[in-house]
């Protein structure tokens, strides 16, 4: 059995599509030249194919003919589906139905920028289709956001024109298994070329995608090391979230959202805003939950998955999911976007695990690498003490133990306010384990409801989440 991979070049996609009598549409791009389009063109073929080519790149040429965008920003979503759709209704208007009765009809666009000439940016942009999948059907949309990693113009051009041929091809022949169709976008294309961090499936051939799910298989794939979406599970472009925000983050199981969760979270939040003196408008909050927490068991439960991020939803509260497994990651991961302040709100156990040296051999500087990217002179680690259920021992920053040849530097970051305790929080939430609740929860057993908070044990019960059973059908169960 051959070891390469097997799928099609772009040629080999491209010159399908021109084939296909029934596929009939047009190009337009802007920021990188044709790069698409001229793979359709070189393979033969065309003009069954292409309608029209085209690059808008004059903003005021653009403006004429997609309108003008309030922020006078071009390389946006908005743009981006503008463009697709006024390219749809031109093709609609002028191609009569009569003589192409079966014709499957699409536009491709996309809108980027690539490196700068001091090569301090290294470029992005948006990429989108919106087609039909059978004649006279109603359209479907696939819109994703890129970030090239490539150092030069050319490169990244090259690999927007093959992004694009795949694209198409998956829109044509993928769009029945979305999966697929993700994972197809990286045909002779490396994972260290370009990152896909955002991607939204819409229209008639995605009415049961998740796309939340998608997201997470970005992730999963390598695709991009994180991908946020809000309560409403609509995906958000990260820099359009986070891009110079004041951040407050708190990373958990949510297996479920416990009382000791919230409590946390609103006491440390409660700190970082005096603190930092920031309106709630400069703010983003975000609930982290990391890759290697979902795949704890061996694998992903995209049911599970689910059920977690819905009760954060139901609570209000976007949802980042990572591969980012240290913390140090995670906020080198908002700095990238943000030079606002940063607040992380933690418990004892996982500040433990950040003064643990085993996690850093892979950094060449080792733990002092981390703690130079983690204690941030704007990030604060907002601590929630931890109640030892054998010895009743509550710990906090005062009496956390760390390794004797870290002592030193943990006195530093306390001395300088990178680590400060949470003193309101409620003592009667110290007993709440998230595990034990799980474990009731599946077993039918009583008394987790009250840990939880208000609404979520009733939204547990109606939609079954967490392998829930009540009384009734865990007696059914044993019987059989």
């Amino acid at each position: 059995m051959s070891l390469v991979a097997q799928f099609l070049t772009p040629k080999q996609k491209a010159l399908t599509i021109n084939l296909n009598p029934n596929i009939y549409g047009t190009f337009a791009e802007i920021g990188a030249g044709q790069e698409t389009v001229r793979h359709f063109f070189r393979v033969g073929g065309a003009s069954q194919t292409i309608a029209k080519a085209m690059s808008a790149y004059d903003k005021d040429f653009s403006d004429a003919i997609y309108g003008r965008e309030s922020n006078n920003r071009y390389v946006t979503q908005n743009r981006l589906r503008n463009m697709l759709r006024y390219e749809v209704s031109l093709i609609e208007e002028r191609i009569s139905r009569k003589k192409n009765p079966e014709g499957c009809f699409f536009s491709y666009a996309n809108t980027v920028t690539t490196i700068n000439f001091n090569k301090t940016m290294k470029g992005h942009g948006w990429v989108g289709i919106r087609f039909q999948s059978e004649a006279k059907a109603e359209y479907s949309e696939i819109v994703l956001h890129v970030r090239f990693k490539e150092n030069d113009a050319t490169l990244q051009q090259e690999t927007l024109g093959k992004l694009g041929v795949n694209l198409i091809y998956g829109a044509f022949n993928y769009a029945d298994n979305p999966r697929r169709l993700i994972g197809s976008l990286y045909d002779d294309i490396g994972l260290d070329t370009l990152e896909i961090d955002m991607i939204d499936f819409s229209g008639r051939d995605f009415v049961y995608v998740d796309n939340r799910l998608m997201s997470l298989q970005l992730v999963k794939s390598g695709m991009t090391e994180a991908v946020i979406f809000t309560p409403e599970g609509t995906n958000m472009l990260p820099a359009d979230l986070l891009y110079k925000k004041n951040i407050f983050a708190v990373r958990g199981s949510f297996r479920p959202v416990t009382l000791v969760n919230l409590d946390m979270f609103l006491k440390g939040l409660d700190m970082f805003l005096k603190d930092t003196g920031c309106e709630e408008e400069c703010l983003e909050v975000l609930f982290e939950i990391t890759l290697s927490n979902l795949t704890a068991s061996g694998f992903i439960d995209e049911r599970d998955f689910l059920d977690r991020v819905d009760v954060l939803g139901k609570l209000g509260y976007n949802v980042i999911i990572s591969n980012y497994s240290e913390y140090y990651r995670l906020i080198d991961y908002f700095a990238g976007y943000s030079n606002q302040k940063i607040g992380v709100a933690m418990g004892v156990n996982n500040l433990l695990g950040v003064f643990d040296e085993s996690y850093y051999c892979n950094l060449s500087g080792g733990i002092l690498e981390a703690f130079g990217k983690f204690f941030r002179k704007d990030m604060t680690v907002y601590l929630y003490p931890y109640k030892d259920p054998i010895t009743q021992e509550v710990w906090t920053s005062d009496n956390l133990k760390v390794e004797d040849n870290l002592k030193e530097l943990y006195k530093y970051f306390k001395h300088n306010n990178r680590i400060v305790d949470i003193k309101n929080y409620n003592p009667a939430y110290s007993e709440i384990y998230s595990r034990d609740i799980l474990k009731k929860i599946i077993n039918a057993e009583c008394g987790w409801e009250d840990q939880l908070p208000s609404g979520v044990a009733e939204m547990i019960k109606e939609r079954r989440m967490f392998g829930y059973k009540d009384e009734l059908s865990l007696e059914e169960i044993k019987s059989k």
